[in-house]
């Protein structure tokens, strides 16, 4: 069984971009993740390391955790609901009413762009036209990042706007909008990001609302 990493590894694991996985650090500490299979170095210019989903787990689960003894430095204020300390979370829709100004246009667009990028490097051609692995282990968090950047308001604790939920199904999302023009916009939104869609209506309440699961081609 591989070792767990050590405390200066976990610090740089925790460290990394929540979006692309990015690390920096000592590249002896950075090559020791590699040989863990928690990292892996790009192959091309500027050959950066990255978290594999099982590092990103490691940095989730250090997020989840309670909080660390006095002796270790005290968690930021969480900045959108379900983010880990300080990091930022694209907004799923339901959230207590939050900044909505330029500084946040900033943090989506810097972490839609970011996301690109990750898509970037891990395609053997550098395409950016799919989701990745990333996306397909936060399905909620990608299709609300992707409706967040694209200019869509997400709903509050009451009213309109888009909420984007987990479903039973495998690889799929519930997209709900009040409003019909707005849902299919939605859709249309997600289908651009590489997202295939489909819109259904919920038996019981006549509901109309957006399936959505990451496309592999």
């Amino acid at each position: 069984m591989t070792r767990p990493p050590s405390a200066a590894q976990r610090r740089l694991i925790e460290a990394a971009d929540p979006v692309t996985g990015r690390l920096k650090g000592p590249e002896a500490q950075l090559a020791a993740l590699v040989r863990q299979g928690l990292a892996f170095r790009h192959p091309r210019p500027p050959r950066d390391h990255f978290l594999t989903p099982a590092g990103h787990r490691i940095r989730e689960a250090a997020q989840d955790a309670p909080a660390a003894p006095p002796a270790q430095p005290d968690p930021a204020p969480e900045t959108s609901a379900g983010a880990g300390a300080g990091v930022f979370a694209a907004r799923i829709g339901g959230e207590e009413a939050a900044d909505s100004g330029p500084a946040r246009l900033r943090e989506v667009h810097s972490a839609w762009q970011g996301l690109l990028e990750l898509r970037r490097m891990t395609r053997a051609d550098g395409a950016t036209d799919l989701p990745c692995a990333w996306e397909r282990t936060h399905l909620v968090r990608a299709a609300a990042l992707a409706l967040e950047a694209a200019g869509h308001r997400p709903a509050g604790v009451a009213g309109g706007g888009y909420r984007v939920r987990a479903t039973p199904q495998p690889e799929a999302v519930a997209v709900h909008e009040p409003d019909l023009a707005a849902l299919r916009a939605c859709a249309a939104t997600l289908e651009r990001a590489g997202w295939q869609t489909g819109e259904h209506t919920e038996p019981r309440t006549g509901t109309r609302y957006v399936l959505a699961s990451p496309r592999r081609a």
